[in-house]
């Protein structure tokens, strides 16, 4: 029997189609293809668009965290034109999963990073993942507020990171 309108999640699973606040029109879709588009997208991070060490400095590195992510998670991109410019990822863990969510520098605080984690968390209430948490640097002030526009509440604070959770 289908979930009562009670119960079901309010993000809805891709695709869908967007416009940042930049007017650029992308793609949310769910992923599972090849390693090659996140490559491309992840060595446009900087050293400042990383955390927590990841994504990985060293492509045979970032190659094997990516196969890894298609592999063990329920993933969404976000592409413009051709290009995969957002990547997020739930990785199941018995009853729950934990969210990481990456931007292209270039399409950061344009919205696309709230449409992304819409997406992926309707994907993964579609997939039966009902409650889903992550982990993110107190001084990341940005991504806490696109964590909390998502309906997360900090659950912990740990030296220097917060952890982070909502139930789908």
């Amino acid at each position: 029997m289908p979930p009562s309108s009670d119960q079901r999640s309010p993000f809805q699973p891709p695709p869908t189609t967007v416009t940042d606040r930049e007017g650029r029109t992308s793609t949310v879709e769910t992923y599972s293809g090849d390693v090659e588009p996140l490559v491309a997208m992840y060595t446009q991070f900087d050293a400042d668009s990383r955390s927590q060490g990841v994504p990985p400095r060293d492509e045979s590195r970032m190659r094997e965290w990516i196969d890894g992510l298609l592999e063990d998670g329920l993933n969404t991109v976000v592409r413009h034109r051709d290009d995969v410019v957002g990547h997020a990822v739930l990785i199941p863990y018995d009853d729950t999963a934990e969210l990481a969510i990456f931007v292209r520098p270039a399409y950061q605080a344009a919205g696309v990073g709230t449409h992304l984690i819409r997406g992926l968390l309707g994907h993964g209430a579609a997939n039966g993942i009902d409650h889903v948490w992550l982990t993110v640097s107190r001084t990341n002030r940005i991504a806490m507020n696109l964590y909390r526009s998502a309906g997360f509440e900090t659950t912990a604070h740990d030296r220097g990171e917060h952890e982070m959770e909502r139930s789908l």
